[in-house]
């Protein structure tokens, strides 16, 4: 009588893995573990049962679609499979904890790893020479991931693209060859580039029928006229946030700014500036961090934004750049006075600052004063604004030879759709043709797409040239605004300093006033076009201070001024 073995094969899974998406796309991998782990299990005789591929994973963290699966299975009762089989223990797992760990989550329930080419055995010196390579191997993979972003580093900083989805308004294209690799580089997407300048106008000027207008506002905007994501999808407020504070439109796309890990800022030193073509202009985009900053109710109180001292929040020290504070006393007859002191003296006494006190009533009317006599002059403001509305005219120049470009390609996609109509029409093309169907399709996209954006750029020009300062509308605004800062029981209307000066700074013998020239332009137009302009937390952007001696005041003394 024949006696059949009682001996029965272990069942075997093959875990197989490579690091990136490349090396699966180009199998130089994944077909040759696959083939020395089949080999493997039959010279040792296994029977193999299953087989996990993991394209395109890093070994450093368990957040492997495969992996779970594998170690799901691996740890239920029964088990499929009694071995797992790995072409090395790196393929596995590249940190020695983790690696460990799951080897005895696995072990408690009867299965074993195995390597291919680091056999070992169960017996303690061979644990300890696999916790060794591993070891090994987390140390080259973390080497290995310092040099290929020290080169990610670099080739940013030379101007390339190191991957991904750029940011809305660019396209990807190729610069140059290096040998097989072809170097990528970003240039602006005519098709979407309008959309961001688009949301920096909406935030700062509105749409000609409204004031300036908010994250949520410029979202619902976009959505409400059906102007969609480059995907094609509905605008949310984090896109929008995202535009408006991403300092790639600037032309300084910053690489490498979180880490991978658990996304933890990185410091300054370790961010790659990469070069890009601008969409939008600083002054601009800076105006616009400045609004985001003041409207952050964790970043700026309530009370500088809603209390009635007038220079609460704008008016610093000179010598030590703290806060001018308001500060109250009481005179020898009970009066109650009230005056501007450095908060730094304030807190450390002359030791920690000598920077001067002084009434609030008398630096409020110098401030105001000022801004009547000075600032809020026809002339003055001519000299001011002067190269702001040279600027706005080159824009307004490049506006419309854009729009003329779109209308060119609008009127030859429609010519090239007519000429296909024709051909149709006298038989010589067939409208069943699938090759045809597609270049109606695309014809008709890019008519539709510039048809938009013409309507955008044009809407864009019937502002503006709705906004023309002339010199009627200086004169008028300069009247009203020299009215509008005086209230008439007495004191200063504190909304309407706030649109003319964003910063005072207080010396011993001198007080600096300054302020933005868009901001100053803004509320111009809005207030010659009817609008009540938006006043409150301005810009931090100072600029129409155009001339040391054309706005420095003396400071007053406690009787009379002092000379400067």
């Amino acid at each position: 009588m024949n006696l059949q073995s009682s001996h029965v094969a272990q069942r075997a899974a093959l875990y197989l893995r490579v690091s990136t998406v490349r090396q699966a796309e180009h199998d130089v991998s994944i077909p040759d573990q696959r083939k020395q782990g089949e080999t493997y299990c039959a010279t040792r005789g296994y029977q193999l049962v299953d087989t996990f591929v993991e394209a395109g994973a890093s070994a450093t963290n368990d957040r492997r679609p495969e992996f779970q699966r594998m170690i799901e299975a691996g740890t239920s009762k029964p088990a499929p499979f009694d071995v797992v089989v790995v072409h090395s223990f790196s393929r596995f797992f590249r940190d020695h904890f983790e690696l460990e760990f799951y080897v005895r989550k696995l072990a408690k329930n009867g299965v074993k790893l195995v390597s291919i080419t680091q056999e070992m055995g169960d017996d303690p010196m061979h644990v300890m020479m696999r916790q060794i390579m591993a070891l090994f191997d987390e140390y080259q993979s973390k080497e290995n991931a310092k040099h290929v972003l020290r080169a990610m580093n670099e080739n940013a900083r030379q101007g390339f693209w190191n991957g991904a989805l750029p940011p809305i308004g660019y396209r990807i294209v190729a610069a140059e060859q290096r040998g097989s690799k072809t170097k990528k580089k970003l240039e602006v997407d005519p098709l979407h580039a309008d959309t961001v300048r688009l949301i920096y106008r909406l935030f700062l000027d509105g749409d000609g029928k409204t004031g300036p207008l908010g994250v949520k506002a410029i979202t619902c905007y976009l959505n409400e006229r059906r102007i969609f994501t480059r995907d094609g999808g509905r605008w949310g407020l984090a896109q929008i946030h995202a535009i408006l504070t991403r300092t790639t439109y600037i032309g300084e796309h910053r690489f490498n700014t979180r880490s991978h890990k658990d996304r933890e800022k990185k410091p300054e030193s370790e961010v790659a500036i990469m070069a890009v073509p601008p969409l939008i202009d600083r002054d601009i985009f800076d105006t616009v961090q400045s609004k985001l900053k003041s409207r952050n109710p964790n970043l700026v109180p309530a009370r500088v934004t809603s209390g009635p001292t007038l220079l609460t929040g704008i008016c610093f020290c000179a010598k030590c750049g703290g806060a001018m504070t308001l500060r109250t006393g009481r005179g020898s007859a009970g009066a109650t006075y009230r005056y501007y002191t450095c908060s730094t003296k304030a807190r450390q006494g002359k030791t920690g600052c000598a920077g001067r006190t002084i009434p609030m009533d008398k630096l409020d009317d110098l401030i105001a004063g000022h801004l009547e006599e000075r600032l809020l002059q026809p002339e003055r403001l001519v000299t001011i604004l002067g190269g702001l509305l040279d600027r706005r005219q080159d824009r307004t120049e490049r506006r419309r030879e854009q729009l003329a470009e779109l209308n060119r390609r609008i009127t030859e996609t429609d010519q090239r759709l007519n000429r296909l109509y024709d051909a149709i029409e006298a038989g010589l093309a067939d409208l069943n043709d699938s090759v045809l169907k597609e270049r109606m399709a695309g014809l008709k996209a890019i008519r539709d797409q510039a048809t938009a954006d013409a309507e955008r750029i044009q809407l864009t020009l019937d502002s503006a040239g709705n906004q023309a300062v002339t010199p009627d509308m200086l004169d008028a605004f300069s009247g009203a605004a020299r009215d509008g800062l005086r209230l008439e029981g007495g004191g200063y209307r504190r909304d309407h300093l706030r649109a003319f000066a964003q910063r005072v700074e207080v010396a011993d013998d001198e007080v600096r006033i300054m302020g933005s020239k868009s901001e100053l332009l803004r509320t111009l137009v809005a207030a010659s076009s009817g609008k009540s302009a938006v006043f409150g937390v301005h810009s931090s952007v100072l600029k129409w201070r155009a001339r040391h001696d054309s706005n420095v005041r003396p400071l007053p003394s406690e009787g009379n001024a002092l000379s400067s």
